[in-house]
């Protein structure tokens, strides 16, 4: 099973209510915050279309991301992209499920990554089923120097990865 549910008798380390729970709403709250959000860009900016919210700095601007993170990939085929992407994103998704069962016990600060690396995937992914990419729209940038667009899915993704990393350079890892 997905998420280690034998019974406790088989495996006393499974998962429990509680942790399912956390998973589901951390991981469902950025799915659908993500998927409402990029929804909303969709219906009120025209693609490419650009709202400045702060000036020199942070514009809601609609785009298209056919490729991942920083367009790698982007100008493959779009069947090697839905591919590569989907296979990839699906493996991470399934990895991050069975990690999470194995830590969301012992090292909850760390279920919490995993639960929004969880969720960025989730969304991401459904964006690459639903339309062959992905749509981003928060565009921070400084004069001419733009970080790539990207969007809530990617964030939680982020915040997720900075959770790992901090418990992999603390060496709070737990013992597997």
């Amino acid at each position: 099973m997905c998420l280690g549910l034998e019974p406790d008798s088989v495996k006393k380390d499974a998962v429990g209510k509680r942790e399912l729970i956390r998973l589901t709403l951390v991981s469902g709250v950025v799915v659908l915050v993500d998927q409402i959000t990029k929804k909303l860009i969709m219906v009120h900016l025209a693609l490419y279309e650009s709202i400045e919210v702060i000036d020199n700095f942070f514009n809601i601007t609609h785009v298209l991301n056919p490729g991942g993170a920083f367009g790698f990939f982007a100008t493959q085929s779009q069947l090697v992209r839905n591919l590569v992407f989907l296979v990839l994103s699906s493996c991470v998704a399934l990895f991050v499920c069975w990690f999470y069962s194995q830590v969301a016990k012992t090292h909850v600060f760390l279920s919490w990554g995993l639960a929004l690396i969880f969720g960025g995937a989730i969304g991401n992914l459904i964006d690459r089923f639903r339309y062959g990419h992905v749509v981003d729209f928060l565009d921070f940038y400084v004069g001419t120097a733009h970080w790539p667009a990207f969007n809530v899915a990617d964030s939680a993704i982020s915040i997720g990865m900075v959770i790992l990393v901090y418990h992999v350079i603390f060496k709070k890892m737990p013992e597997m």
